[in-house]
């Protein structure tokens, strides 16, 4: 099997799943920053604006469309 086949990409590309980055921890596509990053900023109450100012590399949309993604596979497997 192909490294290249081993990439794997969720929320229409905005999540990027590659073993030669962080071993295959899932990220921000373009970036090397952990998506795990952004929920765990949330859950400890801070906010987007002060992720977004302490990770430039990341844009409002991608974050926000990266939360929506969530919230739909939550709704999904749940059936709303």
């Amino acid at each position: 099997m192909s490294a290249v086949t081993d990439i794997k990409s969720v929320a229409n590309g905005l999540v990027v799943s590659n073993p030669g980055i962080l071993g295959g921890t899932p990220v921000f596509c373009g970036t090397r920053l952990p998506v795990q990053t952004l929920f765990d900023y949330l859950a400890d109450g801070l906010s987007l604006d002060y992720f977004l100012e302490t990770f430039e590399g990341v844009t409002r949309e991608q974050a926000t469309a990266v939360l929506r993604y969530g919230w739909e596979r939550i709704a999904a497997e749940l059936g709303r």
